[in-house]
């Protein structure tokens, strides 16, 4: 009689992708959070999984997990397995749809620097659909879709394919310009911060009001698009970033009413993966972005 054993099995591919996250990015909440799952999910996962071997791969104790050695010697090869994964599922998308480009970009440079830019993109490259998505983080490329980035950036990376220095300055309205003659005069004005760059105003001052005591005083928005919006409706002065009101600083609607610039430790990076498939559309459309900064 002839003999069939079963064929032994493959783990489940969600319980490897869940092992992996978890161990590349050092715990369960950041797992679930690029999986898009519960924490608790991505905990059952990696249990099912960890039965099914006969082996733990992570220690679990009250300051989170960690991996055991049988975990540790494992995950190179899964982040190598699951890189060239989602690479060939990039690459597949490009080949079924080369005239869709997806760009992630912070959300201040989407609606403010990237933008305004999209309507001549579209004169410029018919056919081509580009879609935007506001990222607070740099995804990582080898583990999402998109084929652009653009993103301010502390370092200069080794897969930038543009980028450009960015400098502070206060705007404001030229009705309310008339009012400030030096910028002590900023101690007794309506200051208008962004949450996440809450700092901007003491990096300015530093170098504008040297030995001063200043504190700006006024609203804090969590948008900086709502900050810009309301430096134009006269609420105030907007520590800005030259480069996300440039359009406004041309038409005159917003005007710089003192002369110190101060430049920003990072730059405006934009970058695609290397290797990609679709260079020339990607060059394409970085080139028509950025023509006017070269």
């Amino acid at each position: 009689m002839a003999v069939s054993p079963p064929t032994p099995r493959i783990p489940s591919l969600n319980a490897l992708r869940a092992f992996e996250a978890a161990a590349r990015l050092g715990g369960f909440a950041l797992a679930a959070e690029e999986l898009g799952v519960t924490p608790g999910a991505v905990a059952a996962q990696i249990k099912s999984l960890e039965e099914e071997i006969g082996a733990a791969l992570f220690v679990r104790n009250a300051r989170g997990v960690a991996l055991t050695p049988i975990g540790r010697r494992a995950l190179p090869g899964f982040v190598d397995v699951f890189d060239r994964l989602a690479t060939a599922v990039h690459e597949l998308r490009q080949d079924a749809t080369p005239h869709k480009v997806h760009i992630a970009a912070l959300p201040a440079l989407a609606q403010l620097w990237l933008a305004p830019r999209l309507p001549g993109l579209r004169n410029s490259l018919r056919g081509i659909d580009v879609s935007v998505t506001a990222l607070e983080t740099p995804p990582n490329l080898k583990r999402v879709p998109f084929d652009i980035c653009l993103f301010y950036s502390d370092e200069i990376r080794s897969d930038s394919v543009w980028t450009e220095a960015d400098a502070l300055l206060p705007v404001c309205t030229p009705e309310l310009a008339e009012t400030l003659t030096r910028p002590g005069e900023l101690k007794s004005a309506v200051c208008l911060t962004d949450a996440t760059w809450k700092d901007d105003w003491l990096l300015w001052a530093a170098s504008a009001m040297p030995g001063e005591d200043f504190v700006p005083k006024g609203p804090v928005y969590s948008l900086y698009a709502v900050a810009v919006e309301e430096a134009l409706n006269g609420a105030g002065v907007l520590m800005a970033h030259r480069s996300l009101v440039e359009g406004h600083l041309r038409s005159g609607r917003l005007v710089a009413p003192f002369s110190q610039t101060v430049p920003l430790p990072h730059k405006i990076s934009m970058w695609i993966q290397p290797g990609t498939r679709s260079p020339e559309i990607l060059e394409n459309i970085i080139d028509n972005l950025t023509r006017e900064h070269r």
